[in-house]
Parts: structure tokens; sequence; C-alpha cells
């Protein structure tokens, strides 16, 4: 980054769209506008309306832009979908007692990304973590070269999104005349910015908790070694309370907000006969609902959250008493009370809720830029453990990222 360069962060939202503009120099950042707009056209961060996304990015960043004074031409992108794959490859070479080159190590990458291609070809990169060597045997935190052995063995994460989905993402800001510079997983952003360098190192995982996706994120040795997109938010709660006690869905999103989900606490909701009270019904006709039905609702889901992620810990070898730390995250936050009780409940005393990073105090007081400050980092100072796909400099300034990555990728 050249210094006092002027770089853009838009972070796509099932609810909102972020735009963070900023300034970097070897010494200082400064940040010098930020905006929040409704994230029409988007769902889960897929443009499922071309025009309204259009209009909704062009929006975001128009703001941005008069506020800081500036015209961007290029943009960084942060989201997370469903679609969002994690892959894992462990590649072995044979060395026969001659020292390792950085050719050895960029030989086992090249031939993990073009197995990762051959399985998927609809699938498009978004990034490469190597998060460990093993040579002879002995694991190695740095890359080994100039070691002398035998053998190494390299493991390696791909990130990857659907190439379509990438592609619609690229014609909204095409139709906006600005170039994206890079896609980074909301995920690792907020890894980035939340995580200190011991829990990235020891391991810890980052679990999203949003509108309607919740993101599992594990982080071990300053690299993300698994991660996994449900399609499941404090929105499908709010639908659950709204189907099974027919009620509007305001009035299901009322009696979430005033939950408390350490569930020792209630009194807000239940009258002394444990029935939802009738203030909550401002649109239905008074009823009674039992207590027991409304929470039943509510830990359902989680529960299903909690039942997967525990899968996920077992599939790559870890339990509860690994020692890692959770730390629950997202924009859901703000409507969840206690919510980190419920998980404590649940993996143990491990677990805390992350604090919130709130750009525009006035305006926007509830609205987390958590994920966009830790995109600045990974921009600003790059990632140890991530692996920056070389691109071809043919045709370079007329080709967009989008077609830069399928570039690489075929």
């Amino acid at each position: 980054m050249n210094a006092d360069e002027v770089v853009g962060i838009i972070e796509l939202g099932n609810i909102d769209l972020k735009c963070l503009i900023f300034k970097a120099n070897i010494d200082n950042i400064e940040i010098v506008s930020s905006s929040v707009t409704p994230s029409d056209g988007f769902h889960n961060d897929v443009v499922v309306n071309l025009s309204k996304a259009t209009n909704a990015v062009r929006s975001c960043i128009s703001v941005a832009e008069k506020k800081a004074k500036v015209s961007l031409k290029k943009i960084n992108i942060v989201f997370e979908q469903p679609d969002f794959l994690c892959t894992k490859f462990s590649k072995h070479k044979k060395i026969d007692g001659a020292k390792i080159h950085k050719d050895d190590i960029d030989f086992l990458l090249k031939e993990a990304k073009k197995q990762l291609i051959l399985n998927d070809k609809k699938q498009s990169i978004i990034h490469i973590f190597n998060h460990n060597y093993v040579v002879d045997n002995k694991p190695f935190i740095e890359e080994p070269i100039g070691v002398y052995a035998d053998s190494i063995t390299h493991e390696i994460t791909f990130i990857t999104a659907p190439k379509n989905n990438l592609k619609n993402i690229n014609q909204v800001f095409v139709d906006c005349d600005i170039e994206i510079t890079r896609l980074i997983s909301k995920g690792f952003a907020q890894g980035a910015e939340l995580l200190n360098h011991k829990e990235l190192e020891s391991g810890s995982i980052i679990l999203d908790f949003g509108f309607e996706k919740t993101t599992f994120i594990l982080f071990k040795k300053l690299a993300v070694v698994h991660s996994i997109t449900l399609p499941i938010g404090s929105h499908n709660i709010i639908k659950d309370i709204s189907k099974v006690c027919s009620l509007s869905i305001d009035e299901s999103e009322l009696i979430l907000k005033k939950t408390d989900f350490s569930f020792k606490k209630n009194d807000d909701l239940f009258d002394n006969n444990n029935y939802l009270k009738k203030i909550f019904f401002t649109k239905s006709n008074y009823r009674k609902i039992s207590k027991v039905l409304i929470l039943d609702v509510i830990q359902a889901r989680l529960d299903e959250i909690i039942s997967i992620t525990k899968k996920q810990l077992l599939d790559i070898g870890f339990t509860l008493t690994s020692g890692i730390s959770i730390l629950v995250s997202g924009d859901s936050l703000t409507l969840l009370k206690n919510i980190e009780q419920y998980f404590i409940n649940h993996f143990g005393f491990n677990v805390k809720k992350a604090n919130i990073i709130i750009i525009e105090k006035d305006i926007n007081p509830d609205k987390d830029f958590t994920s966009c400050m830790g995109a600045l980092k990974v921009i600003k100072d790059g990632w140890e453990t991530e692996a920056i796909p070389k691109i071809s400099s043919k045709n370079i300034q007329k080709a967009g990222l989008i077609e830069r990555i399928f570039k690489i990728n075929k």
C-alpha cells in the first residue's frame, strides 16, 4: 500500500451494507468516512436482484465518498455466503536428503490448487491458508526453507465460493463503475480484529450469529483451518415463534428482543401464571401462550446450531476439552440478550461475547464495523499464513478481480 493511499471497504449484509474509507501509511491509519445503507437486492450476501443491489451499493459508496470528499475507483469486499466451501489438502513431496527450496513449497501449493479446481470447476478461490508444514514427521511453524529433509508435507486450507455468485457481485460493481480489489471472508476479517496472537495460535472459534446465517470459523497456528456457514440466524427463530404461536413477525421479534438467553430471568415476558403478557399482542388477539412453548421454540434453533458446531469440532479432531476458546459475534448480538450465556452452558466457560466496534456513534449507534476493521488490518499488513494467488500481468489493467480469479482457476 502506498503512503496515504485512500482505500475503500464495503461489507455486504442481509440487512445493511457498510462502507469504510481510510488512509494508511506505515505508522498510522486514519478512518476518513463511513456509511450504512439498507442492503436491498441481497440475501445472505448473494445478489438476488441485480438492479436493486446495484442501487444499494452505489448509494452506500456514494454517501461515504461525499463525506470523505473522494471518488473511489477500487474497493475491497467483505462478505460470507452459505455457499462458501472450506476444503483442506495435505500434499506430500519427497526431498531425498536435499534442501527444501521455495519451489518445493510452491509446487505443493500448485498441486493442491490443481486438485481443487479439478474436483469442482464451478468454485473460485477466495482465500488460501498455509496452516502446517511437516518435515520428516516433525511440525514446522514457518516455511522450512533451506532445511535438509527426506520429505515435506504441506497442509493447506482453501475457502471458495460459487463462480456464478461472484459473477453477479462483480456485475453489481461493474454497473457502479468501480473495480473489486479483493474479496475477504467476513469470518476471517472478524478473527483478524477480535482475536489476539495467542488465541490465533493456540486455537479459537468465531461463532458469528447473524440475521439468517451463522458462521463457524476455526483459527489455529494463525490460519483458518476450518469454516462452515449455516443458513440459520436470529430471523429464523423469529419466524419459528411467529409460525408456532400464530403471531406476527413484529410481535415475534419483540419477544426475541426481550428474551434473556440465560433463561433465568424472563419476568418481562411472562405473567405470574407463566403465560405471555398481553402487552406483546400488538397486532394479534390475546390468547394464552405458555412460557414453555415459547422457550422451547427458541431453544430448538439454538440447539440445532450447537449440535452442528459440536459435530464440526469432532469431525476435525477437537473436543470440548481441547482448550479452544469460542468468541460469539455477529449483528444479532444487539438483539439477543445474554446469548453468550447459552453457549457457555453448552461449551463451558471458554466462551465470551465479542465487543462490537461502532464507527457512526451519532448516526448508527448499533451498527457493528468489526468486520471492516479486520479487513482493514488484512489489507494494510497482509496475513502471515495467507497465500495470495499469483495473477497474470497480461491485460491486468483491463481485467477485474473476478475475471482474474477465473483466469487463475482455469
